[in-house]
């Protein structure tokens, strides 16, 4: 395991998930049931998508060349950039709160719920499209999956035990910003190495 790919990894990762649907549905959740609960539920539903994510970005860099994946790469993660600019704080936690409403929250459903909650609402998310880019952009899908990994926990975690608290003092349209620009840059180092060869 690589510790550089990790730490390069987790912040990304972390800001990319901070302000999203996930941990929307994460914090109305938590105010609805137990905090421990909904974090297991979201911490299994985010370990398989961390699986399939970087597998399918691993995939991408045994079939294609590395000058494709270069491409593909700077291709996803612009769509990325575009993605995290285009988001509003209030349509994150719109789209939470419907895909939530009519769950009950006995504690004997709350794991279930949240793990389908955020199974259903990761998929094609920005954080998974990152994490397969990261896979096949670092040629390390253990250090990038454990990266991921720690972030998605760390972001379930601060979610379940923080509620409304947190976006007030983290505003969501400011860490899609870092997230977007980040994406960006990664897309440009990504097209560069491409154009190079």
């Amino acid at each position: 395991m690589n510790f550089a790919v990790v730490l390069a990894v987790f912040p990304l990762i972390f800001f990319g998930e901070l302000p999203d649907k996930t941990m929307f549905a994460s914090l109305y959740l938590s105010s609805r049931g137990r905090p421990l609960a909904v974090w297991f539920g979201a911490a299994g539903a985010f370990l398989v998508h961390v699986v399939i994510a970087v597998t399918v970005g691993s995939a991408l860099f045994h079939v294609l060349s590395q000058r494709a994946v270069d491409i593909v790469v700077a291709v996803l993660f612009a769509i990325g950039a575009v993605l995290a600019f285009a988001a509003t704080e209030e349509g994150q936690e719109a789209q939470a709160e419907e895909a939530i409403d009519a769950a009950r929250t006995r504690t004997h459903r709350i794991v279930g719920t949240a793990f389908a909650v955020i199974f259903i609402a990761e998929w094609g998310d920005l954080t998974q499209v990152l994490i397969a880019n990261l896979a096949a952009r670092y040629h390390e899908p253990l250090s990038v999956a454990v990266g991921s990994l720690a972030a998605l926990w760390t972001v379930a975690a601060i979610a379940a035990a923080s509620g409304q608290g947190l976006v007030r003092i983290l505003p969501g349209l400011l860490l899609r910003r870092i997230t977007g620009t980040a994406c960006a840059v990664f897309a440009v180092v990504a097209l560069v190495g491409a154009i190079r060869g």
